[in-house]
């Protein structure tokens, strides 16, 4: 071997070693999710569980109880509740693991009261299914044989002493106490956990225990990043400030040397040497970018995403790594007075933004059940929708990184509430301290994130105390009450948790409360976010969608059932299959009267469903038509309104409510509707005084120009009455009125309840929009019999399917008799006379029982006739 080939062998050897010895340097990782088992704590048997999981999968997947889904069997199992749980494993650890001089046991998520024993000994107590905990367990570790147990405590034992030890009752409006056999006593509020769990007007009560998020061992050796934290102190196109505290974790004084790298672009940000003093060292750094590449939301541009990573060396050796997508961005909330009120919007980088989303709420009871590919499809099905927000509403969970993963890579903005909702809570002491440590802890998880938009203290507890007679019953009933109650409210929501957010996510926008407009509850429509509930709650007409106006609409809906092939999964029975039996009832959380609320709706918009199915399907397309007149009138309001988020995205068990997706995933008519309602050009007829107007509304950045076509059709197929067409401009974010004419002039001689208005808008790339309007309402349209062909093709994936009809087709729904994993491009939609309509159909099915499946229905076909 010559000199120069023993040269370059001892450098790969060299470069070998290094390597080696670097990745021994960095902290390891070994999960503890294998070999678990649980009992009842006052039992003897023990089964097989899952973790992570909950008490009730565990159970489940045991066949020790029932789906507590199905049919009527949540009623079954609300004895779990009151028992405890005891859940252990046996592991062994890794020499290479044990060898590390700091070993932390590490629990993401413990559901909810739980003593945490390592190999006999007590090494944790948890109260907060929100926080994570971590304790030093590097003295109790084996190499072979280490025994770990949770003992898991009832919520309902913990919790009733508590109630029982206050005169008077906090109140909590969705606590479905007296389902879980536990009376008036409604103690969720001294628990902290998923509000949810004790039931909602939507939820089942289901209330759940559990080794509920990733438990590990952690280890490392003289030093570890504990947290990095991006904070963009100014970004525009031209250049980006970001501020860098890296939390290093150390044994000892020692010298280290911290770094930001760019890994997109390849480049070192920053580099630092510094001293580390023993125990938490937080480090600050700070680099400027040149022209980023800005982070937009769905629809307005690309999320771009950087990939940074920071980096901690000791000695020339690299001992930690920590990486993170980052969106440069520039997120404000701009609240300032204007001509009329003070204004309520988002701006991205410098342009106002107009916010169309909805309302998250957890996608199941049992949360564990809750796939990557559950978030995944939950996420994208928003993004298909031309939604850019969604608001994580606070009766439920803060959500699980990939979640915000997810938005942050599709651009959907996040309206964050910290987990309060229609109750107030006993913040005082022990539990005011839980919360603090509770908000800091998910602040601290999520401060990256680009789609985190706001943080906001509660949902409706503020107006629930002004505004739904709480304050005044507890006045009535003993104003020191009152006073108790107002002072722990403002010292959770005025005090501990903003200072949570300036602290830890500082430049953050932080809200009291949603619904907000001062801190005493005021319900101005000038200033401040609205809870729009005069419709379905107050009985008013659908019409009043069109005339109630805030500057921006965090809450709203309309109440459907879930298509009937869902309705199967869970109710298979056909004595379930009507609206008061008593398996509709109990999934149908929203009172008692709400299933009739639908039909009397129904029957004062629309008209009598033939049958149970079709009520299903007329419930659907009521719903839908409702929001569709909402989400076009707030749009039609820009910049007035800057704000459309309906309730709700999804269901947490299968169930009729607010939903646009039901709990299988599949679309309901609404969300079908709303991807025409969210779309980047909005072209809205509306009929005022006898006139119709269409306003084109804009969410674009540039002015676009086009041609605008007004076509008012007859419904039986026997021509056009009138016909107007005009070339227009659209300006950019914002909406304008870009044709009038008056009504009697439109129809000719016709009836109202015999045409339809179409209007179509072409923009100057080709790319179509359009709207159909009814100039009277649906029960009084005349629609005729609608005999629709069909044909279809195979296609990759599914099948092409071909529609067409004589005349007008009001709400052609397709659907496949028990197939539950389809998919339907477009759905719910109207043909007009002579037209064809082609939508894709997801599906595995053979072209055999694909044409025996394929039901296509209308309007006319659902109704009595």
């Amino acid at each position: 071997m010559n000199t120069k080939v023993k040269t370059r062998t001892w450098i790969a050897l060299l470069n070998l070693l290094f390597l080696f010895t670097a990745i021994n340097a960095q902290p390891v990782r070994q999960h503890l999710h294998e070999g678990w088992n649980f009992r009842q704590a006052r039992g003897t048997n023990w089964y097989e569980a899952t973790v992570p999981g909950t008490v009730h999968t565990d159970l489940m997947d045991n066949k020790l109880i029932d789906d507590p889904f199905y049919r009527l069997n949540e009623r079954g199992v609300q004895w779990v509740d009151k028992e405890d749980w005891i859940y252990r494993t046996t592991f062994d650890v890794t020499p290479e693991l044990l060898a590390k001089k700091n070993i932390v046991l590490h629990f993401e998520g413990l559901d909810t009261y739980a003593d945490v024993t390592l190999n006999g000994k007590k090494i944790l107590s948890a109260d907060n299914m929100f926080c994570e905990w971590q304790v030093d367990v590097r003295s109790l570790l084996k190499e072979h044989g280490n025994e770990l147990q949770v003992y898991l405590h009832s919520p309902i034992k913990i919790a009733m002493p508590k109630w029982e030890a206050v005169p008077f009752q906090y109140r909590s409006s969705n606590d479905q106490s007296e389902n879980g056999g536990l009376l008036n006593r409604k103690i969720g509020v001294f628990v902290r956990k998923a509000g949810y769990h004790f039931g909602w007007d939507w939820g089942p009560r289901l209330v759940t225990s559990g080794i509920w998020r990733t438990v590990s061992l952690e280890a490392w050796d003289e030093a570890r990043i504990n947290d990095v934290f991006y904070n963009q102190q100014s970004v525009t196109a031209q250049r980006a400030i970001v501020d860098v505290t890296v939390e290093v974790l150390a044994d000892k004084e020692t010298e280290a040397k911290v770094a930001v790298i760019n890994r997109t672009d390849k480049r070192t940000e920053c580099r630092k040497l510094i001293r580390l003093n023993k125990g938490l060292n937080k480090i600050p750094v700070s680099f400027t970018m040149k022209k980023p590449r800005l982070w937009w939301t769905n629809g307005l541009g690309e999320p771009f995403l950087y990939d940074f990573v920071a980096t901690l060396e000791l000695n020339g050796k690299q001992v930690d790594v920590t990486e993170k997508k980052l969106g440069i961005r520039s997120l404000k909330v701009v609240t300032a007075p204007d001509e009329y009120g003070e204004s309520f919007y988002f701006e991205l980088n410098g342009k106002p933004l107009f916010a169309k989303g909805a309302n998250y709420i957890p996608c199941d009871n049992f949360l564990t059940r809750v796939t990557d590919s559950i978030y995944e499809k939950t996420i994208r099905d928003a993004v298909s929708a031309n939604m850019n927000m969604l608001r994580v509403w606070g009766g439920g969970v803060y959500e699980k990184d990939i979640f915000y993963d997810l938005c942050d890579k599709y651009g959907i903005l996040i309206w964050q509430d910290f987990m309060f909702a229609c109750s107030v809570f006993p913040a005082e002491g022990e539990l005011l301290e839980n919360i603090r440590r509770e908000a800091i802890d998910n602040v601290r998880r999520l401060r990256n994130h680009s789609c985190i938009a706001l943080w906001c203290g509660n949902n409706e507890c503020l107006d629930a105390w002004f505004n739904w007679n709480w304050k005044k019953t507890y006045d009535k009933q003993n104003p020191a009450y009152s006073d108790i109650i107002w002072k722990q409210f403002k010292n959770q929501y005025f005090v501990t948790l903003p200072a949570v957010v300036e602290e830890f996510h500082p430049g953050a926008c932080y809200r009291k409360s949603s619904p907000y407009s001062d801190d005493k509850g005021t319900r101005n429509h000038t200033v401040g976010d609205m809870h729009y509930w005069a419709v379905w709650q107050g009985l008013k007409p659908l019409s009043e969608f069109n005339h109630e106006r805030s500057r921006f609409f965090s809450e709203y809906g309309f109440q459907s059932f879930p298509e009937f092939e869902s309705i199967k999964r869970y109710a298979p029975l056909s004595e379930d299959w009507n609206l008061t039996s008593e398996v509709m009832m109990s999934h149908q959380r929203g009172g008692t009267a709400a299933n009739k609320r639908i039909n009397d709706f129904l029957l004062s918009e629309y008209r009598q469903p033939k049958d149970f199915r079709s009520f299903t399907y007329m419930s659907q397309l009521l719903q839908a038509d409702a929001m569709k007149m909402a989400m076009e009138a707030h749009r039609r309001d820009m910049p007035y309104c800057m704000g459309s988020l309906v309730w709700q995205h999804n269901d947490c068990w299968p169930v009729a409510s607010w939903s646009s997706r039901d709990y299988y995933g599949r679309w309901k008519a609404q969300h079908y509707f709303t991807v025409k309602s969210f779309a980047d050009l909005l072209v809205s007829p509306i009929e005022k005084e006898n006139t119709l107007q269409i306003y084109m509304v804009s969410d674009r950045l540039k002015s676009t120009s086009g041609k605008l076509t007004v076509c008012v059709l007859r419904l039986d197929g026997n021509g056009v009455v009138k016909e107007f067409k005009k070339q227009i401009t659209v300006p950019a974010n914002t909406s304008t009125v870009i044709w009038k004419e008056a009504v009697d002039g439109l129809l000719n001689g016709e009836k109202k309840e015999d045409v339809v208005v179409h209007v179509l808008y072409e923009d100057k790339t080709g790319k179509k929009y359009t709207n159909n309007y009814f100039l009277a309402k649906q029960k009084d349209m005349h629609y005729a019999a609608a005999r629709i062909n069909k044909d279809f093709v195979p296609t990759e994936g599914g099948y092409e399917v071909t529609l067409s009809c004589d005349v007008f087709a009001r709400g052609v729904f397709l659907s496949l008799q028990g197939d539950i994993d389809n998919f339907i491009s477009d759905n719910y939609m109207d043909i007009l006379p002579g037209e064809t309509v082609t939508v894709k159909v997801t599906t595995e099915l053979p072209s055999l029982q694909f044409a025996e499946r394929l039901q296509v229905v209308s309007f006319s076909d659902a109704v009595e006739q």
